[in-house]
């Protein structure tokens, strides 16, 4: 039996603000010597495909820090309006790119050079008609009974 510590991950969301988690846990994991694996699902898909088109949603997100204090005086309903989900998107890639924050893409290199396994639900992928051909290379694809495996091995299981 292995002495080394283990990290399930189930990644669920496919927005940009969503997407590092996962993947900055991952790869800090496996560079600490943790056997790492991601379990993407549902809209967790987004983060495989080869091309990820990401977005922030302001909408519902009120933990959202917004430039000029607008979280203090625009009002909620504002982040309905049409193009502020663009706006948002661009703002937060800005804001990481000036503070030298890794893309989505360079992290997601990151942890496959760690060799963090990345396993995609071929249930969601039926679901919502996906082909094998629009995600990276390196996945495995298989049903939640595969997450299980390595989530009852795992010392640490997050639900992301």
């Amino acid at each position: 039996m292995s002495d080394q510590k283990k990290l399930a991950i189930i990644a669920t969301k496919g927005t940009l603000d969503w997407a590092y988690p996962p993947f900055i846990l991952a790869s800090t994991a496996a560079a600490l010597g943790y056997e790492a694996t991601i379990f993407f699902t549902f809209y967790g898909l987004q983060l495989l495909r080869k091309e990820p088109n990401l977005k922030v949603s302001p909408l519902g997100n009120p933990g959202m820090p917004m430039p000029m204090g607008m979280d203090k005086w625009f009002p909620t309903l504002g982040t309905a309006l049409p193009g502020m989900e663009f706006v948002m998107t661009e703002m937060m890639k800005s804001k990481m790119k000036s503070k030298g924050v890794a893309s989505v893409t360079e992290l997601r290199e990151l942890c496959l050079e760690a060799e963090v396994k990345f396993i995609a639900c071929q249930m969601t992928v039926d679901l919502f008609d996906m082909s094998h051909s629009e995600f990276i290379d390196d996945v495995e694809y298989a049903g939640a009974t595969a997450f299980f495996d390595v989530a009852g091995d795992a010392d640490i299981t997050l639900y992301i």
